[in-house]
């Protein structure tokens, strides 16, 4: 699963890195969150196919989702582009869709935090629909779950331990350490980062975010430029049980 791309330094970096890594660490299946892909803000078409493309099997959002219009529609076309499971009935597109990934049936979900967020249904009874609706299916469901606080994210994570192969925190752009398989078998990571540019801050200019801070004003953000960093985390998991085995920190810098 591939951190927050972020404008065209991200997708580059997903250009470039996603079909060596997959190669590499032997992927089965790779999740990308595309929602500051387009300069920042939101997904086109466009983006999404270029993703696609260079080798992501399902796209994931967040809260941007809806910056760009021309996606209202492709996102009802294309079932490998999930929006928050958690949107109100009507929101177009599905939040959760089933794959095959690796000889194996997987559910991967959507799911948007409230704290500091929209007010948008609850993401604990939303993962309740999911896991009743697949549990059938296939004991395989990776969450993303795309929130600003790190309790949120925690309280998903234990939430859904032993219901879910992962659970996998998107948003804060910042890769956190406290990977882990909780007792029941569910991976957790509260936070796998962003794929963009590190000279800026979070992805942004830095001159522009520091402006902004300093004089309170409005200032129009812009992605940063230089080299860009693709963060990500590798989840094995049994194929029998759908349980976490294992969860692998990457980041991997593009070549000079």
């Amino acid at each position: 699963m591939v951190g927050d791309v972020v404008g065209q330094p991200g997708r580059h970096a997903v250009r470039r890195l996603l079909p060596t890594l997959r190669s590499r660490h032997r992927i089965d299946f790779a999740i990308v969150n595309c929602e500051n892909a387009a300069a920042g803000f939101g997904v086109t078409p466009e983006i999404c196919d270029e993703l696609l493309d260079a080798g992501a099997d399902c796209l994931t959002t967040g809260n941007h989702v809806w910056k760009r219009r021309e996606i209202y529609g492709y996102i009802d076309r294309c079932g490998a582009l999930l929006r928050p499971a958690n949107y109100p009935e009507g929101a177009p597109g599905k939040g959760w869709n089933l794959f095959r990934a690796g000889g194996v049936q997987l559910v991967v979900a959507n799911l948007l935090g409230r704290a500091h967020m929209d007010a948008l249904d609850c993401p604990f009874r939303a993962f309740d629909e999911i896991r009743r609706q697949s549990e059938s299916i296939t004991p395989h469901l990776i969450v993303d779950f795309h929130a600003e606080t790190t309790s949120e994210k925690e309280a998903m994570g234990w939430y859904a331990d032993g219901r879910a192969t992962a659970v996998i925190g998107t948003h804060t752009h910042v890769q956190t350490a406290d990977e882990k398989v909780l007792p029941r078998g569910t991976g957790y990571l509260t936070d796998v980062g962003m794929t963009g540019p590190t000279g800026g801050i979070l992805g942004v200019d830095r001159a522009a975010v520091l402006e902004r801070f300093l004089t309170q004003m409005p200032v129009r953000f812009e992605v940063a430029a230089g080299p860009a960093l693709l963060m990500a985390v590798i989840i094995e998991a049994d194929a029998g049980s759908g349980r976490a085995l294992s969860l692998t920190r990457l980041q991997e810098p593009l070549p000079g």
